[in-house]
């Protein structure tokens, strides 16, 4: 029995082992292979080195510029990272862009590389100015030149600077103190103590008129998206000496009650002879936990073939595209030199500034203009999270900045590129009345991106690249809306989006700088719309009909094409060349703007030359080197006397026939925040943007010799010759992820590590 029991026990095991076999076999037989991570696209065009004539500096070159002017004894420059308003201060180092007309000659191949320059701006907090100042040669630098003048056509006074951190560290510990003043109010009103705080948010700009800097500082909950958690506390604190000891509270502001002094407010609250804040508990409404556990991944984008997009320094090869990319500290995203089938289209696509405008009854938000270049956009391009901001299969770029540090900072995976299926077709045409047959092309495209995190609102900004040959530069708005405390008469200014809450209504102006060059920098600029006639027809003459009718224009001068809001604008705007195509129209690139602005403030207001290129939906002007930006690092805080008034560029109305030609290009949103806004805004329909399409530049579109174009006829449903989707099943891999990394807390400065 024994003998048996055995034999039948291995029979069994022996059967078990096949069949195990055979469904392990199943299983890697079913399962899809990796993906190979060789290119299978061959490169169209080889790498282009010139392309770093418009590269970011490198960690090697900011210290080079940094030492170099500490070594600069008239200077005499501070080497301490927190500097105190009253020292001389390294605030920012950023490339200084050569000349437009050196840089081509470069690029052409008809001249030698133009000298790599850096801009460095020093706050003497010792002789009351600021100074911008050009360094170079790099990577050895021998020389500075003080270019303010040139720049600016005026001295910039020391309250034009940006606060910095050493300046955040003086008002935070002076709020301390008054803060310890009046500390039965802050515990009883907000439960403030040694060991818990409110959060400070400042109001834009600082003061009423020129070379002021007294700042209404608002206070809110120390809990996630603070911004949506106001406490009904404000303080009017004027900083504008360099010494800090002589600093002052001019006014407080208290349930909606002001005061002169902190003696007055704090004995006021003692004798019961004001209206109280009561703390209680809130809900963690701002937090951005998941309310409910991830459960599944959603879709997710792969290269089934590899990446057919090449990064190589700052140089980037898409398909039938190539361009040259940079991150300002100040400005932000910006790309040059870009070219379609070896034709340079764009010299330059930039952010420029992002700017809002407030509404509020209470101090904090009454008169807030945020002018975000003044703080830095590029500046706050934080790491990308793979998956979410960007496709987790994404190329991620990492950068280097110097602003307001004693040290260039790295900034991981703070731009990503991806090639990305846009979700509809390019083209496509079913025929089906004389005969059948189904011509299409996905429409996918490179998409070159950042998310700059500026306080509350996080901007992505987009420059997307579509084998069309059109290009298009967007922004989306996310993060959180900007509050204050619910007082009588605060719904004149927005909805109520929590307990003793406002959203506050404001605008979103974000403006472009295009520098079209179509065909060369010899252009004009044309527009295009329709009028209805009345025409006779031509077999009936007794008979008429209202027909559409093109109408076309050529605009002259500055004044003539700057295109303002508050006027029709034509619904074509060209940049246009003399040159024809092959039906002897003139070849140009269409700027389609698309915009949901709120009003701009009235020119009446003496903030508003700050803001002035936000009149315009487009403008058009003649290129000059010392015309570089609609903005300034000093329009926030001198923004009764700017540094740059962009209204100057259109004011000696130049001719802009057969000229360089740059359009600046100004779209955004109005939002009046509502309950869907909290804990976050989403970016479905908050933002605007602008394309650039190809208009009779060529001859057909260019996408029709795309290899991602599919055609089927009867008969030919399952050929993979013009259609690689019939064969795709059988092509089917599974990608080679990369692991999720993520160090975008590394290096972020906190109120916690300034004191």
């Amino acid at each position: 029995m024994m003998n048996s029991f055995v034999k039948w026990a291995l029979i069994l095991f022996v059967l078990v082992s096949i069949i195990l076999n055979i469904v392990l076999i199943g299983i890697h037989t079913s399962k899809a292979p990796k993906c190979s991570t060789q290119r299978v696209h061959p490169l169209k065009r080889k790498h282009d080195e010139r392309s770093l004539v418009f590269a970011d500096l490198s960690r090697q070159e900011y210290l080079q510029v940094q030492q170099f002017m500490l070594k600069q004894k008239d200077l005499d420059i501070s080497t301490n990272q927190i500097t105190k308003p009253w020292g001389n201060f390294l605030f920012l180092i950023d490339l200084s862009l050569p000349k437009k007309a050196d840089a081509l000659a470069y690029l052409d191949g008809k001249s030698a590389k133009p000298d790599r320059e850096a801009t460095v701006v020093v706050f003497h907090g010792a002789k009351g100015c600021v100074k911008e100042y050009v360094v170079g040669p790099l990577p050895n630098p021998t020389y500075h030149r003080d270019v303010t003048m040139e720049r600016y056509n005026m001295e910039l006074p020391i309250t034009a600077r940006t606060v910095t951190i050493g300046e955040y560290d003086l008002l935070f510990k002076y709020v301390g103190e008054v803060f310890s003043e009046l500390g039965k109010l802050m515990k009883e009103s907000f439960d403030v103590d040694q060991n818990k705080k409110v959060n400070a948010f400042e109001q834009m700009p600082r003061g009423i008129r020129s070379e002021d800097r007294k700042t209404w500082i608002s206070y809110f909950r120390d809990m996630s998206g603070m911004y949506i958690h106001p406490v009904g506390f404000e303080l009017l604190i004027n900083h504008k000496s360099v010494n800090a000891s002589e600093w002052k509270v001019e006014r407080l502001l208290y349930n909606g009650q002001y005061f002169d002094t902190v003696d007055e407010l704090k004995e006021k609250y003692d004798t019961g002879s004001i209206k109280k804040i009561v703390y209680k508990e809130t809900p963690d409404y701002g937090s951005l936990k998941p309310r409910r556990k991830p459960l599944q991944i959603g879709p997710q984008l792969f290269n089934a073939e590899g990446k057919r997009y090449s990064i190589s320094n700052n140089h980037v090869l898409y398909l039938d595209w190539s361009f040259a990319f940079g991150l300002s500290s100040v400005t932000g995203l910006r790309v040059f030199d870009v070219r379609f089938k070896s034709d340079r289209i764009i010299y330059e696509l930039s952010v420029q500034e992002a700017m809002s405008v407030y509404g509020s009854v209470t101090p904090g938000m009454i008169l807030t203009k945020f002018l975000d270049a003044s703080i830095g956009i590029g500046r706050f391009a934080h790491e990308l999270v793979r998956g979410v901001d960007c496709p987790h299969e994404a190329t991620y770029v990492d950068t280097h900045r110097y602003i307001d540090v004693s040290v260039p900072v790295r900034y991981r995976n703070s731009i990503c590129v991806f090639e990305h299926n846009m979700g509809q077709p390019l083209r496509r045409h079913f025929a089906d009345f004389f005969s059948n047959s189904y011509g299409g092309m996905v429409n996918s495209a490179l998409v070159f991106r950042t998310i700059t995190a500026i306080g509350n609102y996080d901007y992505m900004w987009d420059f997307i690249f579509y084998q069309s040959g059109s290009v298009e530069a967007k922004v989306h708005a996310t993060g959180y809306i900007s509050s204050s405390y619910l007082v009588d008469g605060s719904l004149k200014y927005g909805h109520q989006v929590a307990e003793n809450v406002l959203g506050n209504i404001h605008t979103h102006f974000i403006n472009f700088k295009v520098d079209l060059d179509v065909l060369g920098v010899n252009n004009f600029f044309q527009t295009k719309d329709m009028e209805y006639v009345n025409v006779s027809l031509p077999w009936m003459p007794d008979h008429y009909a209202m027909v559409p009718q093109l109408v076309e224009k050529q605009l002259k001068t500055e004044q003539e094409a700057a295109l303002r809001y508050d006027t029709k604008t034509p619904r074509y705007l060209h940049i246009a060349s003399n040159k024809t195509n092959r039906w002897g129209h003139h070849r140009s690139y269409r700027l389609q703007v698309f915009s949901f602005t709120g009003d701009h403030l009235p020119e009446s207001q003496a903030e508003e030359r700050a803001m002035s290129w936000a009149r315009y939906k487009v403008a058009i002007t003649k290129h000059k080197d010392l015309e570089q930006f609609s903005s300034s690092l000093y329009n926030q805080n001198n923004i009764w006397n700017p540094a740059v008034d962009f209204s100057k560029y259109i004011k000696d109305n130049e001719n802009i026939e057969d000229e360089d030609l740059v359009a600046w290009v100004t779209t955004g949103f109005l939002h009046i925040p509502h309950s869907e806004d909290i804990p976050n805004t989403v970016t479905v329909g908050n933002g605007g943007g602008v394309l650039l399409r190809p208009h009779n530049y060529f001859d057909e579109d260019p996408s029709i010799h795309s290899a991602d174009s599919v055609y089927i006829d009867p008969g030919s449903e399952d050929s993979c010759e013009n259609n690689r989707m019939a064969c795709l099943a059988q092509e089917t891999c599974s990608p080679v992820l990369e692991p999720f990394t993520y160090n975008g807390f590394d290096g972020v400065m906190k109120f916690e590590d300034w004191v």
